[in-house]
């Protein structure tokens, strides 16, 4: 595919290629007139930012959706299978992924959900992972995460991410695809792979097995829970109650060791494998029965370097002969986004309006000085103030301290441009908390330390939205 032309050969970094300069024909997706999408065409393609038709998008969900919908609730596979857990849109580190778990023409693998949203390149890995669907329809194996659904595609940048690549349309067809996801994987017949957790409603997997799966997320019962439960975080595993309102999530339940071990035990089950947490090594194994004994639960997350700000590693699991191996990988580069998909004019407004504040602090005879610091405008807003008092013009006071607050401000925005874009990352909406901007440049960096720090920031994310 040619990319797009460079008359000026004036590229920064020229060693770069310059993205296609239009969609991937339907000749080179479709070689033949095959059913059957190029998928390693299209792995190349989306790996230098390049787009497909609208036409071929719907076509390639619509393949998907037609495999998905003749699979059961609960899948049942065998080993040797490579499971992975979220990717939320990060489709460079999901390449990475490919790499080591193995070339998906030899490798069987299984998905445990949460595909979209929080990336940058959710579409790319979705369209993908369909293309490999249809291509491998025996090996390669997809659930339904919390973040298949309209709710959370809607508050988070799925549904933007659509309407931006391409249109609703587009948008409205995953929403039916991802409502006949499976819901669940029994693998060896020994270990239950689910995004999320256990239920207090669910007794067996005959359970799993009569849930209606064809609709939108419920807001609680067995599905709900399927997909939104956690695992206390307890070395022991204990829970007096047993399950109890999942307060972080804001529905489902967090679960403790003695229902879980009761759930395995009338199963005839060894573990749980889940998502659906982000873990600083990429995995966790829930030991609540003693270090030496097999996990109660294991949490796999394969999306490193969570919403860039994170640090953590991505992990796989490789299965095999009744025998689990974690393998580790960091994140990998990707092409720079602005946030929201903003474009380059919406970005240089801030420094627009300092440029304009400048002027106007000019007029009120405020030094415009970027070496100038809090006591000068402390001193001279207090000269003002005594000023205007004495001609009763309070009114201009008011304005006064505006305009040297949004000075300030906007000297913070332009100064921790890159500081506050890693924040807006792990905040609701991409709107940091009110007031961080103003308390300065320390406040801004403290805001996005090391993992914990960022965890608890971002937890606030972890919650369903309101209806």
């Amino acid at each position: 595919m040619e990319a797009l032309s460079d008359p000026l050969n004036n590229r920064t970094v020229k060693e770069l290629k310059a993205p296609p300069h239009q969609p991937l024909p339907r000749s080179l997706l479709f070689p033949n007139n095959d059913s059957k999408p190029a998928w390693k065409v299209l792995r190349d393609h989306f790996q230098r930012e390049g787009r497909l038709y609208k036409a071929d998008v719907l076509k390639i969900i619509d393949a998907a959706t037609n495999l998905f919908k003749e699979e059961p609730n609960l899948l049942s596979l065998q080993d040797p299978v490579t499971i992975v857990g979220d990717l939320h849109g990060q489709y460079y580190d999901m390449l990475k992924m490919f790499s080591i778990g193995g070339s998906p023409e030899v490798t069987k693998y299984l998905f445990l959900g949460d595909y979209v949203d929080r990336g940058s390149f959710s579409l790319e890995v979705i369209l993908y992972l369909y293309t490999l669907k249809i291509n491998f329809p025996n090996t390669i194996f997809m659930i339904r995460g919390n973040h298949e659904c309209r709710q959370m595609t809607s508050f988070f940048n799925f549904r933007q991410e659509c309407l931006y690549k391409y249109d609703l349309e587009v948008y409205e067809n995953f929403m039916e695809s991802f409502d006949c996801l499976p819901l669940a994987c029994l693998v060896n017949k020994k270990f239950l792979n689910i995004h999320g957790g256990i239920s207090p409603e669910l007794r067996t997997l005959a359970d799993i097995v009569r849930i209606n799966r064809f609709i939108e997320t419920p807001r609680n019962g067995v599905f709900c829970d399927l997909l939104w439960s956690d695992p206390i975080d307890h070395s022991e595993g204990r829970l007096i109650e047993g399950f109890r309102y999942n307060d972080i999530r804001g529905c489902s339940y967090i679960f403790g060791q003695e229902v879980a071990d009761r759930f395995l035990r009338d199963n005839d089950i060894i573990s749980l494998i889940r998502a659906h947490e982000v873990q600083l090594d990429g995995y966790k194994m829930h030991r609540w029965n003693g270090a030496s004994e097999f996990p109660t639960v294991i949490t796999i997350f394969s999306a490193p370097n969570y919403c860039d700000v994170y640090g953590n590693k991505g992990a796989i699991i490789k299965f095999d002969n009744n025998t689990l191996n974690i393998q580790q990988y960091n994140y990998t580069q990707h092409p720079y986004l602005l946030p929201n998909f903003m474009d380059v004019f919406s970005w240089s407004i801030p420094f627009v309006i300092e440029k304009v504040m400048e002027m106007i602090m000019t007029v009120i005879k405020i030094k415009p000085n970027d070496d100038i610091d809090n006591e000068y405008y402390e001193s001279r807003l207090k000269e003002l103030e005594d000023n205007i008092r004495e001609n009763r013009k309070a009114q201009l006071v008011n304005k006064v301290k505006s305009v040297s607050r949004m000075l300030k401000m906007l000297k913070t925005v332009r100064e921790e441009h890159e500081v506050i874009i890693k924040l807006k990352g792990m905040c609701p909406d991409s709107k940091i908390p009110k007031g961080l901007i103003l308390a300065g440049k320390s406040a801004l960096h403290n805001a996005a330390d090391d993992f914990s720090d960022i965890r608890s920031a971002d937890i606030v994310n972890e919650k369903r939205p309101g209806l």
